[in-house]
């Protein structure tokens, strides 16, 4: 390995070394105040409005999407436009959170007084506790670090991983204490593959298929056309009532075909793989994902409330829906 190629190895994970010390060095600022804030902040009813300037601002709106994705509604106002009109946003139940490294960003010094006057609690998530924020703030979420990630010490690298640390922290202790469950974050996620995961039924998915089956008296001919017919590589067995007997993939019948040279009189009888893994049509599609990939398979029949055949599906619809 080049000496160049040691000496960017070496800076990335020295820089990785630096945040994560950073963010170790927070746990032990978890302390009262950030408890009495989670109190305040389910007791008021109101949003958390997040406030700040440059880096801080960045991470502002992630917290802001953070809480609002889990439950406590939030919004973003950009420090230098609420002093120009943006501070007609929050209302008396509001709490307002400022972020600032120093806690004497000349901005947010500037918006203080005014959230005072407002009568709004006021949340400081900064890394100094003489700072005017600090100072101001019923609640001060400390975010010191000893040193920033860059060679110089400048720019905002350690002390934005720290604030977003926070952020998250307080987060999760508010959604935790809401009993906020993986419902409700489904109902906050519908477009995408993370709430996929917790509201999608593996029986949503059989039902944009067709359902393929034949009896154990189907002959081979027939079963290949219903394979090929419905696209899924597999077939179910089952009986007049629709009770799942068993399942015919099309690597059954290859390894039909390298065994038997006479296989023109086969039926269903003969090929099929008798007691296949098979889902309620109820659980959640993800879980299909897991039982595919525990059992090197493509395929599973789905059951109806009654404990019947209905459909199936394919790992290609599970990568379909994104939840792969």
């Amino acid at each position: 390995m080049s000496d160049k190629k040691k000496a960017v190895i070496r800076d990335a994970q020295e820089t990785l070394r630096i945040e994560s010390a950073a963010i170790q060095d927070l746990i032990p600022h978890v302390d009262e105040d950030f408890y009495n804030c989670v109190q305040h902040v389910l007791k008021a009813g109101g949003r958390i409005i997040i406030t700040g300037i440059g880096k801080s601002a960045l991470i502002g709106q992630k917290i802001a999407a953070t809480l609002n994705s889990t439950g406590t509604p939030s919004f973003f106002m950009h420090a230098a436009d609420a002093i120009h009109g943006d501070l007609g946003m929050i209302q008396k139940e509001d709490t307002v959170m400022c972020i600032s490294k120093s806690g004497n960003t000349p901005e947010i010094k500037a918006l203080l007084p005014f959230i005072r006057n407002f009568g709004n609690h006021i949340i400081g998530l900064a890394g100094n506790k003489q700072s005017e924020l600090a100072q101001f703030a019923d609640f001060l979420l400390y975010c010191g670090v000893k040193e920033e990630a860059d060679p110089n010490n400048l720019a905002p690298t350690a002390s934005s991983t720290a604030q977003l640390a926070m952020g998250d922290a307080l987060a999760v202790a508010l959604m935790k204490y809401r009993g906020f469950s993986p419902e409700d974050f489904a109902a906050f996620h519908p477009g995408g593959s993370l709430g996929k995961q917790l509201y999608l039924k593996a029986g949503d998915l059989a039902a944009g298929n067709l359902a393929p089956s034949v009896s154990l008296d189907t002959d081979i001919h027939q079963i290949i056309l219903e394979i090929s017919s419905n696209r899924l590589g597999a077939t179910a067995v089952v009986d007049e009532a629709m009770q799942l007997l068993g399942i015919i993939t099309d690597g059954d019948l290859r390894r039909m075909l390298e065994k038997e040279r006479d296989y023109q009189d086969f039926k269903a009888r003969d090929v099929y793989s008798s007691n296949p893994l098979s889902m309620p049509h109820d659980e959640l599609a993800v879980k299909a994902l897991t039982i595919m990939r525990s059992h090197s398979i493509s395929q599973l029949p789905i059951l109806d409330k009654e404990g019947l055949y209905s459909g199936m599906i394919h790992l290609h619809d599970l990568i379909r829906e994104g939840l792969i």
